[in-house]
């Protein structure tokens, strides 16, 4: 092995029965943002630029859950959250409670980069959004017919709305879950994870949350070790049940079942997945320092993409 490698993903769980042009339209974005960074990644730029600029592409596009899209919580409104992560002096930047920032996986790379922080939350985060020129926008441009029609779904139904919860298969015709439709379930956080050249690994994670959250929830997307993580060895980014990926520190552990078991990427991944997040539901996705790509879920679906420097290239949302 050896070489770049990068993978890119738009959420864990997917409506069993969503539509092929939306699966589509799903499948295009990743490839998009993919090909963004193959080419930087062949230009020789380094990790932690490819990661944030894949994000910024998703995090603009209004089709997953972060940036433009994002969903709202209980008061109609957006409070975004991102994180990044460089892994070889484990630098990392953080934000929460984004309300008018544009991109707000750069504006944690300004975290990392030009404070003395790790992470900013709320009112500060969007003071020094304003002391460092970053783009801002109303909060309506956050969001869209889509998720204001998802949150009506959700208030009606009095609950939160997760995306990621298949119930059994015998629940036959017109699945429900928490009490909603599986049709409103809409596609999730979004992540990148990648390894350079020079075999430095970065992870970057951005989300709006979950739709009809109380006003202040903070997922496991911002915290460094439970949504992302990098190191030496490797980068992860997570998406799904925010809660369980925190109580398991899902990011954090496939690393350190890597350094502590001495096992390979995969392995590593498989075993955190399978061990580490009890009764939730969740996915990942992984590069290690020597080039390789990796990713697991315990749902039904996760929207990916992934390439590496010796050939191989995947889009897929099925398992």
């Amino acid at each position: 092995m050896g070489g770049w490698a990068i993978a890119v993903h738009g959420g864990a769980g997917v409506d069993p029965n969503l539509p092929p042009q939306r699966q589509e339209e799903a499948k295009k974005l990743l490839t998009r943002c993919l090909n963004l960074g193959i080419s930087a990644l062949r230009s020789n730029a380094s990790a932690i630029d490819v990661v944030e600029l894949v994000v910024r592409e998703l995090e603009t596009d209004p089709l997953f859950n972060s940036g433009r899209g994002s969903a709202l919580t209980e008061n109609g409104t957006v409070e975004m959250e991102a994180s990044i992560m460089d892994g070889p002096k484990r630098r990392c930047g953080a934000v929460s409670g984004l309300t008018t920032v544009k991109n707000p996986i750069s504006l944690a790379r300004l975290v990392m980069d030009k404070s003395p922080h790790s992470y900013l939350a709320f009112h500060g985060a969007e003071q020094f959004a304003r002391q460092q020129g970053v783009q801002l926008v109303d909060n309506q441009y956050f969001i869209t017919r889509e998720n204001v029609a998802m949150l009506k779904l959700a208030k009606e139904a009095n609950t939160i709305l997760f995306d990621y919860r298949i119930p059994n298969e015998s629940c036959g015709a017109g699945l429900q879950m928490n009490g909603l439709p599986l049709s409103v379930y809409a596609p999730e956080t979004v992540g990148c994870v990648a390894v350079d050249s020079e075999g430095l690994c970065a992870a970057a994670t951005s989300t709006g949350g979950l739709m009809n959250k109380r006003s202040g929830r903070i997922g496991d997307s911002p915290l460094i070790g439970a949504g992302t993580y990098a190191c030496e060895l490797c980068g992860v980014s997570c998406t799904g049940e925010g809660e369980a990926i925190i109580r398991g520190t899902v990011a954090r552990d496939v690393a350190a079942v890597m350094e502590y078991k001495g096992v390979g990427l995969q392995e590593a991944v498989d075993f955190v997945v399978k061990h580490r997040l009890d009764e939730g539901k969740a996915g990942l996705i992984a590069v290690s320092s020597s080039g390789e790509v990796a990713y697991a879920f315990n749902c039904n679906a996760m929207f990916r993409a992934s390439a590496t420097q010796d050939g191989f290239m995947e889009v897929a949302i099925w398992d």
